[in-house]
């Protein structure tokens, strides 16, 4: 849980306020997403939270303890594995298991015990034993999932897990982290993946710059863009004249541009589009491509910000 949790970078020339006085709150058992683009303040927020990094204001009570006054309570509650890992390249995956359970004060035989459980669970044991420098994108990455899972914390931060993924890896690794859930453990997760905030999160976060702009479960914030969304596809300099011609409909809640489309947010979609088609056949304005869906996190963060999460990412 944070209270107005802020981070200032270079105060004395040129400041940057990264993160913006945020509030949130995790609740245990759950898995937690910050949501939002490069830039947005989430990498920084969870170094915050995660001891890494001190907040200039605010502060937190993570995995039970304060984040200023008992720093060292909280790192040892807590597992974070950051975007660029942290095994040793030149050391097998077991021997930097062995090698960071010491590091948590357990003996070599509990630390070598508790990374024999840890190849089971993540099903290394066809690689365990190599050195991490030979290992695969989702390979490394189950071994920095193991190195964080170490000594059983009760909280996992994980930053940006699936960055640089193939799509197979990235599907393993989400089947990981569902795992490590219903195992007790409590995830908190960025990502600037529409697909993987939905398909893991129980709450969400979405972040842009440096402030939480929405909050909530992956339905609810859909919930929040109303209706329908029909997108059309059409040539760039003809979408203010497409927008003109919708203009004073009365079904048409929000309209907004992407790319060459227009995006039209409407109740009962499957109602309206021919009427739409039709208006758009009278004032001869062709349309190269018609889709009608339900509203995404893409959407909700369009809303949000004016400009599509997948464009900013």
């Amino acid at each position: 849980e944070t209270e107005g949790l802020t981070k200032i970078f270079g105060r004395l020339r040129n400041p940057k306020l990264a993160v913006d006085h945020i509030h949130f709150r995790v609740e245990p058992g759950q898995v937690y997403g910050f949501l939002g683009p490069n830039g947005a303040g989430k990498s920084t927020t969870m170094r915050m939270l995660a001891t890494l990094l001190p907040p200039t204001t605010g502060t937190a009570r993570v995995a039970g303890h304060d984040l200023r006054r008992e720093p060292a309570l909280v790192r040892q509650n807590i597992g974070y594995v950051a975007q660029a890992g942290g095994s040793e390249p030149v050391m097998t995956g077991r021997e930097n298991l062995v090698l960071q359970g010491r590091l948590f004060g357990m003996d070599k035989a509990t630390a070598t015990r508790r990374a024999a459980e840890l190849t089971e669970a993540l099903e290394m044991g066809s690689f365990v034993d190599r050195t991490v420098k030979t290992y695969s994108g989702g390979q490394r990455r189950r071994m920095d999932l193991a190195l964080g899972m170490i000594h059983r914390p009760a909280l996992l931060f994980l930053d940006e897990p699936t960055t640089g993924l193939d799509p197979q890896s990235r599907y393993h690794l989400w089947d990981e982290i569902r795992k490590l859930h219903a195992g007790g453990t409590t995830v908190f997760l960025t990502t600037h993946y529409l697909d993987e905030a939905d398909a893991l999160c129980h709450r969400l976060a979405i972040m842009d710059h440096g402030k939480i702009v929405s909050e909530g479960t992956p339905a609810s914030l859909k919930q929040q863009v109303a209706g329908d969304v029909i997108t059309l596809g059409m040539s760039g300099e003809l979408l203010m004249k497409g927008e003109t011609v919708l203009r004073n409909q009365s079904y048409v809640r929000e309209i907004h541009h992407r790319d060459d489309a227009l995006q039209i947010y409407v109740e009962r979609g499957e109602e309206v589009l021919p009427n739409i088609m039709r208006l758009f056949d009278s004032a001869a304005l062709p349309i190269q491509t018609v889709a009608l869906a339900r509203p995404s996190l893409d959407d909700v963060f369009m809303r949000m910000t004016g400009r599509s999460l997948r464009e900013s990412a």
